[in-house]
């Protein structure tokens, strides 16, 4: 989605820099609000400079999106990769879900992404695939601990488990933050049904 890829230190800074203001827009205004006109300024750069690097607004989302979803795949794989019994299983996935809310409460750029997200459906593109690649680990996981299960039905379940699962966090964080820990504490209970 970026038109250029930075290869020099200057230019990798500069892209930095406008991912930064744009992340800092889109946490005051909300991702409806953020023009490319508005981080130009704020970067200290033209908006040719600007469009050089990213030549929509949904291009510095999915960027920031990208970003977002390469740190919460590393955890993912990180918690899934270790376990080995059934007893691990749960509970890194519990574990997991149990970070993800408390990263996403914390953090209210997310939420915008997220929103943005929803309303784009190249982005949208790029959400489901992440659901698909997280309920790859948590699948293969699964299928360590329960080899004898039919892997595509593990496969289809486990990517079902982990869309749900960030519609949930959608749900929750936009919610009280009593009622949202609970729509997260009813999903585990299900999800863990299934696991």
């Amino acid at each position: 989605m970026t038109r250029r890829r930075p290869t020099q230190q200057r230019s990798r800074e500069r892209q930095e820099r406008i991912l930064a203001v744009a992340t800092q827009l889109i946490a005051n205004k909300g991702s409806d609000q953020l023009k490319m006109s508005e981080i130009a300024q704020r970067s200290e750069i033209s908006i040719g400079s600007l469009y050089q690097y990213f030549p929509d607004k949904s291009s510095v989302i999915h960027t920031l999106a990208e970003r977002y979803n390469a740190e919460s795949r590393r955890c993912i794989e990180k918690a899934l990769s270790a376990v080995e019994d059934t007893q691990g299983l749960r509970k890194a996935y519990a574990g997991l879900l149990d970070q993800y809310y408390e990263i996403v409460f914390a953090t209210p750029v997310m939420r915008d992404i997220w929103s943005a997200m929803q309303a784009d459906k190249q982005l949208l593109q790029l959400e489901l695939e992440e659901s698909r690649v997280a309920g790859k680990f948590l699948a293969q996981a699964m299928l360590r601990v329960y080899p004898g299960r039919d892997a595509q039905q593990v496969e289809e379940a486990a990517f079902l488990i982990w869309h749900l699962g960030e519609a949930t966090m959608r749900l929750a964080i936009t919610c009280e933050p009593k009622e949202g820990r609970g729509l997260v504490e009813a999903f585990k209970r299900m999800s863990l049904r299934e696991i």
